[in-house]
């Protein structure tokens, strides 16, 4: 009786992986992730036909501000595609290891943003009496009057996409501000490349 409830169980996990007409590479369906106690499943859209019909979808946006970002933001700050950040978020952002950072504006952060992410907007940089919170919230320790950021936060900073310069001036001032570039993470595709690729995103961060 044991053996057969095992086929059938066994069956049962191969037809919802079949379910998954859309995947995120050949042998990954889906990745979870914990968000404010609850799982998000972060998975791409299944309809082969569905299209991006908010503000994605357009090419070109006026500049400034939206110049065209390069690929490597700071010189020893590492750029993530979708797999590396898909990765991060499974094996670190879940066991509380790194924090995923969009640094848009409050306003982008609630019309959308990838499950895990916490907004720090990279205008919380220009203003002094954030600086010293932002840092210690994201791990590092003042020591008499010095910044020590041996317990910080490795972090992946995220904007609308490779035309928006707002994860790229965060990064900037992190690096001004002594955090080491081994622990900033740069996702340039943004929410942008995020949903043309069909992945979940959350509204109100939540």
């Amino acid at each position: 009786m044991k053996k057969f409830i095992l086929i059938i169980c066994g069956i049962v996990v191969v037809l919802l992986a079949k379910d998954y007409k859309v995947k995120i590479t050949k042998d990954l369906p889906y990745v979870d992730v914990e968000v404010y106690g609850k799982v998000v499943r972060i998975e791409r859209v299944q309809n082969t036909e569905h299209k991006l019909r908010n503000s994605y979808i357009r090419t070109s946006r006026m500049t400034p501000p939206f110049y065209i970002q390069p690929f490597e933001p700071v010189k020893g700050v590492e750029t993530y595609g979708e797999l590396e950040l898909l990765d991060f978020i499974k094996n670190r952002l879940n066991f509380d290891e790194g924090a995923l950072i969009d640094a848009r504006i409050p306003k982008w952060f609630k019309m959308g943003t990838i499950p895990g992410a916490v907004n720090l907007p990279f205008s919380l940089f220009y203003a002094k009496e954030y600086k010293d919170d932002v840092l210690e919230y994201l791990g590092a320790q003042k020591k008499e009057g010095k910044w020590n950021f041996d317990e910080a936060l490795t972090l992946v900073i995220f904007d609308n996409g490779p035309w928006d310069q707002q994860a790229v001036d965060e990064i900037k001032n992190l690096v001004k501000m002594g955090y080491p570039k081994e622990k900033i993470k740069y996702y340039r595709g943004g929410m942008q490349y995020w949903q043309i690729l069909g992945l979940t995103t959350l509204k109100d961060g939540s």
